[in-house]
C-alpha cells in the first residue's frame, strides 16, 4: 500500500477505530473485546505464545478449513516446498463444505480480452469506485492492487484445475458470451465473459435420483467435480504428504510479538492441540450463515429467523471470530450472495436458535407460478430472480429486505411463491441435484408431495383458501389481504394470455397462468449460498489490522474474505477459492521460517 493510500486509509478509518478500543471491541485483540462484539459466539480466547510451550504438531503452512479455498492453498504451498497441515471441522465421512454443495461455476475470460480493461471490470465488481456517481469505493485501500492481481491470476485457472486432473471436461470451461455488468467500465474491450461449468467428461451419463455425492468420478458435474478434482484428486491422491486433521475444528490463533505462529484446536477425542507454523496461518474457514449473534449483528432486516442459506451448516463464523480474537479488521461483513430461497425446519438444534435451513427454489420464477408479498400483492419481475444472463439475481436481497418505514414492516419477509397443479406434476421446486436437498440435509421427492405433507407447502382447493392459510402462518402474522391475492393471480393470468406483463415486463417466456386447482404457496425468504464480507485482505491475500497494516504470516482466502464487496457475478466465489486460495498458500510459503 502506497504511504498515500495509507494515510487516507487512517484518517477515514481513525474515528471508528479509536471507538473500537474505547469501548473494548479491540481490548489488544483479547476474547475480552471479541465477547463485547459477539456475545455469546465465543469459541476461546487469542492464545500467547507462552501458553504454547508444548506442540502437539509441528507444521510450515497452517491451513484453517477445507473448502475450495483451503485445498488450493493447501496445494500451492506444498508445490512451494512447505510442509502443510489442514484443520478441517467437518467429518472426512461428511465432509460437505459450500464449494462441494456448489453449482460449481466460475469465471474464465476470454484469452484475447484486453488485460487493463478486465482490470477496470473487474474492480467495478470487487470496489465499485470507477462507477461514475459512486460516492466512494468499499476497499479504496486495496482495490486497484487487488484488481490487477486478480485479473492476471484468473488467466490461470483453467489451466490449474486440468492440472489436478485431465479428466474434467475442458468443454465445460471454455470462454465466451458476454460478461454479467455491460454498464461497467470497459465491458467490451475486458471481454470478461460469463461463467463456465465444472464437470467430469461423462457427467451427463449421471445416474438419475442418485445424489451427486454418490456419482461414480466420471459422472460428477457442479460443485460435487470442482471439489472432488481439488481435494480427492489434488490432494489426496497427488500430495497425500498434505496432513488433514478432519473432525478438528480450530478454535483459536497463536500470536507471539504481533505475529501469528499457530493455532488452537479440538482434535476428534475432544482435548485441545496446539499446532506450530514455522511460517504462516491461512485461513479460509468459511462464512457466517449459521451463527446467530453474527447474522443478528451483520445482516439487513430480520437477520436471524427472516434469513436463509444453503450451503453448509458448519459455517458458524469460527474464522472470523478468531480473526477478531487477534486484532483482524472487518470489511463489509452484511455483503451476500443471496435472493430469496425456501427455507424450511431442520431439526431441534435450529428450531431453537430461530434458523432454518435454505435450499435452491426452481419455482420463484417458473411457468405457472409467480411471487407475492404478505399482502398478496406482486412487487417484481420474477425472471430477475434466477436469470443467469442478467447482473441482478444475487443482489436481489436488497429487494427483499426492504423496510416499510411508515408501518414499521419488512413486507416482503418472507414472500410467497403462489403455484398450481401444473406447476406441481412437471417437476420439483426446489433443486434436487445441489444444494441442500443434493446433499440429503433436507428431505424432498420429485412430485414435491413429501413436502406437501410435511406442511413445507402450503395446498388450497381456491386462491381465497390459500390466502386464508397463508394469513394463518405465523411468519405472515395476518398480513396476507384474501382480496389482494385474488386480484394479483387474476391479473397475472390474464398477462399470461396476452403475454405482456402490464406490470412488470416480465419475460413472457416464463409466463403460464396459475389456474389448476389445488394451488399452492411456499415461503421465500432473503438468502442464498453464502456470506460475503469478513476479515479484510490486500492483494497479498494477507490479513490487516485496523491500521490497514498486515498482521505478520497471517493470510486468508474464500468467502471469509470475500474480493467481492460491492457487487457479485455468479461463480465470483469459486473463482477467487483458485485465485485468492492459490495466492495466499503460495505466499505463506515463502515466507522465513520464524525462530
Amino acid at each position: 500500500m502506497s504511504k498515500e493510500k495509507s494515510e487516507e486509509f487512517k484518517s477515514e478509518n481513525i474515528s471508528r477505530r479509536e471507538f473500537l478500543r474505547k469501548t473494548g471491541i479491540l481490548a489488544g485483540g483479547t476474547a475480552v473485546g471479541a465477547s463485547m462484539l459477539l456475545a455469546g459466539c465465543s469459541n476461546g480466547a487469542a492464545t500467547t505464545a507462552a501458553d504454547a510451550e508444548k506442540w502437539d504438531y509441528e507444521t510450515d503452512v497452517v491451513i484453517i478449513g477445507l473448502g475450495g479455498a483451503g485445498a488450493c492453498a493447501a496445494i500451492e504451498a506444498h508445490d512451494a516446498g512447505a510442509k502443510v497441515l489442514v484443520l478441517e471441522k467437518q467429518a472426512e465421512d461428511h465432509h460437505f463444505p459450500n464449494t462441494r454443495m456448489s453449482g460449481g461455476v466460475w469465471h474464465n475470460p476470454v484469452p484475447t480480452g484486453d488485460r487493463d480493461a478486465r482490470v477496470e471490470y473487474v474492480k467495478a465488481m470487487m470496489s465499485g469506485e470507477n462507477i461514475p456517481g459512486k460516492l466512494e469505493g468499499e476497499q479504496p485501500h486495496v482495490s486497484t492492487e487487488m484488481a490487477e492481481m486478480f485479473a492476471d491470476l484468473i488467466m490461470e485457472n483453467e489451466k490449474f484445475l486440468l492440472a489436478q486432473d485431465p479428466d474434467l471436461d475442458p468443454e465445460g470451461m471454455k470462454a465466451g458470451g458476454d460478461a454479467s455488468f455491460p454498464m461497467f467500465p470497459k465491458f467490451k474491450e475486458a471481454q470478461y465473459g460469463r461463467t463456465v461449468s465444472t464437470r467430469y467428461k461423462e457427467f451427463a451419463k449421471a445416474v438419475p435420483d442418485l445424489p451427486p455425492y454418490k456419482q461414480a468420478k466420471v459422472n460428477k458435474a457442479s460443485g460435487e467435480a470442482f471439489f472432488w478434482a481439488l481435494v480427492e484428486e489434488g490432494l489426496k491422491k497427488k500430495r497425500p504428504d498434505v496432513q488433514i486433521l478432519y473432525q478438528t475444528p480450530a478454535t483459536s490463533m497463536i500470536k507471539r510479538n504481533g505475529e501469528i505462529i499457530g493455532a488452537t484446536a479440538t482434535s476428534k477425542d475432544g482435548n485441545e492441540i496446539k499446532i506450530k507454523a514455522n511460517k504462516a496461518v491461512v485461513l479460509t474457514a468459511g462464512g457466517f450463515e449459521y451463527s446467530v449473534p453474527m447474522r443478528r449483528a451483520f445482516l439487513e432486516g430480520p437477520g436471524v429467523k427472516g434469513w436463509c442459506f444453503y450451503g453448509s451448516p458448519d459455517n458458524t463464523g469460527d474464522g472470523i471470530e478468531m480473526a477478531i480474537q487477534i486484532g483482524a479488521s472487518l470489511a463489509k461483513v452484511a455483503k451476500s450472495a443471496s435472493r430469496i430461497e425456501p427455507a424450511f425446519p431442520h431439526g431441534e438444534k435450529y428450531e431453537e436458535l430461530g434458523l432454518k435451513m435454505g435450499t435452491m427454489s426452481r419455482v420463484s420464477s417458473s411457468k405457472n407460478s409467480c411471487v407475492v408479498d404478505n399482502f398478496g400483492k406482486r412487487y417484481t419481475n420474477e425472471h430477475i430472480i434466477t436469470d443467469s444472463t442478467q447482473p441482478y439475481r444475487y443482489q436481489f436481497y436488497k429487494e427483499a429486505v426492504k423496510y416499510d418505514m411508515l408501518n414499521m414492516d419488512y413486507p416482503r419477509t418472507p414472500s410467497w411463491a403462489i403455484f398450481d397443479e401444473t406447476r406441481r406434476t412437471t417437476g420439483s421446486v426446489v433443486s434436487m441435484t445441489n444444494s441442500t436437498v443434493g446433499y440429503s440435509f433436507l428431505p424432498w421427492t420429485k412430485d414435491n408431495m413429501d413436502a406437501i405433507n410435511r406442511g413445507w407447502i402450503i395446498k388450497a382447493d381456491t386462491i381465497e383458501e390459500l390466502a386464508a392459510k397463508i394469513m394463518a402462518d405465523s411468519d405472515n402474522n395476518g398480513r396476507m389481504i384474501a382480496e389482494n391475492l385474488v386480484k394479483t393471480i387474476k391479473n397475472f393470468n390474464e398477462y399470461c394470455a396476452t403475454g405482456k406483463d402490464q406490470e412488470f415486463d416480465r419475460n413472457p417466456s416464463t409466463m403460464g397462468p396459475v389456474d389448476k386447482p389445488p394451488f399452492y404457496a411456499m415461503k421465500h425468504y432473503p438468502g442464498g449460498p453464502n456470506t460475503k464480507g469478513g476479515v479484510d485482505c490486500n492483494a497479498k491475500r494477507e490479513v490487516l489490522d485496523w491500521d490497514g497494516k498486515p498482521i505478520p504470516r497471517l493470510f486468508s482466502a474464500g468467502e471469509i474474505s470475500s474480493v467481492f464487496k460491492f457487487t457479485y457475478q455468479a461463480g465470483g466465489n469459486i473463482t477467487e477459492c483458485v485465485v485468492c486460495g492459490r495466492l495466499a498458500g503460495k505466499n505463506a510459503a515463502a515466507l522465513t521460517a520464524w525462530s
